[in-house]
Order: C-alpha cells, then structure tokens, then sequence
C-alpha cells in the first residue's frame, strides 16, 4: 500500500466516509479545472496501518469529526477499483476504494468543520440531500448506491463490489 498506485506497484487503498445527517451527506466541495469535484472525506491508508485507524485519522485531520465518538462504529460497505487517467498523466491512476457509512447524531454533525481542516485552500464541506448527491461528479463514484448507504435499515451482508471506475465511467476534474 506504500507505492504510487500506478501501474507497476501496488495498487494505493482510499478509505472514506458517507457521513449522514438527516437524510443529508457531508461531501468536500473542491473546484477543479474542469469543474466542481464532491469527494467524501477520507483519504490514503499510509504503510502499516489499518483501513480502519486510516479512516478515523482522516476524518480528524480533515473534519476535526473523532470517530470514537459516534455511537456505533463505522461500516464497511461499498468496495471500488480506480483505473483510470489523471489529465496531463500517461501512466494509469490506480487506486481501490473503501467506502465506509456512518449515521452522525445531532451534536456530531453539528461539530463537523465548516472547511477541509488539513487543505491550504480550506475546501468547503458542505452537506447535500442525498438524492441530489446521488447525481453528481462523486469521489468516490458512489451515487448509483447511495440511496443503499443513507438507509440506516438496510441489510448489510458484507461490503458489495461497485462496477470499476475507469476512464469511461469516470473523467477527473
């Protein structure tokens, strides 16, 4: 997991979180180039550690969100290779994505930072119904199942495999 993630080495693990409030989700707002790009807060899992301690990490650093204190702990639920191109880049960009759920309680969400804590450029967090996120340029490209994430009575049986992002079903911004 310590390598670039492009072809070659060892494909690079991204965890994230769909946080869920209220029938909203906290996606981070970044103006790309090429347009507006909705990531849902994690990162890259660093050598050694745990997908888990991975994604606890990143929602502190980014959100200032501790997840040891939501009442239960995040889910696995979603699972998706990236291959795909970066603009400018010849080499593909490989990445497989690990997509946590989690259902924030009224003070925690209130608690989430109002800007991406760790980036110079202090991206907007904002939070977004999720039927209209479910339609728009996602990172990770989850929103024909997000409807499946936001449901807290939905059966979980194991992390379902998602369709691979690839360079014609997903377009960097």
């Amino acid at each position: 997991m310590t390598s670039s993630g492009t072809a070659g080495g060892p494909v690079r693990v991204r965890v994230c979180e769909v946080l869920i409030h209220d029938g909203r989700v906290c996606l981070i707002r970044r103006q790309r180039p090429a347009g507006v790009q909705l990531s849902f807060p994690g990162g890259v899992v660093e050598g050694g550690e745990e997908p888990e301690t991975a994604l606890g990490r990143e929602l502190l650093e980014e959100l200032g969100l501790d997840l040891v204190m939501l009442p239960t702990p995040p889910v696995l639920r979603f699972v998706q290779d990236q291959k795909t191109e970066r603009p400018g880049e010849s080499v593909p960009f490989r990445r497989q994505h690990m997509v946590f759920t989690a259902h924030l309680p009224d003070h925690l969400a209130a608690a989430v930072a109002l800007v991406e804590q760790d980036d110079p450029d202090q991206a907007p967090v904002v939070w977004l119904p999720a039927a209209d996120a479910a339609g728009l340029h996602l990172y990770s490209d989850v929103g024909v199942v997000l409807d499946q994430a936001v449901r807290p009575d939905a059966t979980v049986g194991g992390p379902v495999l998602l369709p691979a992002m690839t360079g014609v079903s997903y377009q960097w911004r």
